[in-house]
């Protein structure tokens, strides 16, 4: 399989899950560990019932249900498997690659503490629908600085 192929590959089943990636790649420990820890804090922070209930439209019981001190460790483990799945296929050769996941995992973050009271035009968009909206602004930043860093390098 050609570099890009297994990239992309591996992102994507990051995304599915944290863990399944590591898994695909034959690093077993890292993958159950990071499976383990999603389900660890999955279930801790009520996520798949927040899930639930913003995908039906009731963003006031899904924040309600939110237990906040669990839900704030989900982005660094889920963007920090991204960046292990992405870097053990072969990417993150290029100085500062690393940027786009560090910035949205901490955009994330924020993102989870404003999600009970932000709203966009008006509307709750709680603890699922903000915290995704930040992930754009944070690949934003990520990439922006990358660039940077990168013209700015002296060799």
């Amino acid at each position: 399989m050609k570099t890009k192929d297994k990239i992309i590959e591996s992102i994507l089943w990051s995304i599915a899950l944290p863990g399944f990636s590591q898994l695909l790649n034959g690093r077993l420990i890292k993958g159950i560990l990071f499976i383990g820890l999603e389900f660890v804090i999955n279930a801790m922070a009520n996520f798949n019932e927040i899930i639930r209930l913003s995908f039906i439209g009731n963003i006031e019981g899904a924040v309600s249900h939110t237990n906040y001190q669990w839900l704030m460790f989900y982005p660094c483990l889920y963007f920090f498997a991204m960046w292990d799945a992405f870097k053990d296929a072969g990417g993150g050769e290029k100085p500062y690659s690393y940027l786009p996941f560090v910035s949205s995992a901490f955009l994330v973050s924020v993102g989870i503490m404003y999600s009970a009271q932000a709203k966009i035009f008006g509307i709750l968009l709680g603890s699922v629908w903000f915290p995704m909206f930040c992930v754009i602004p944070g690949l934003i930043i990520g990439f922006s600085l990358k660039i940077l860093l990168n013209k700015a390098k002296i060799d």
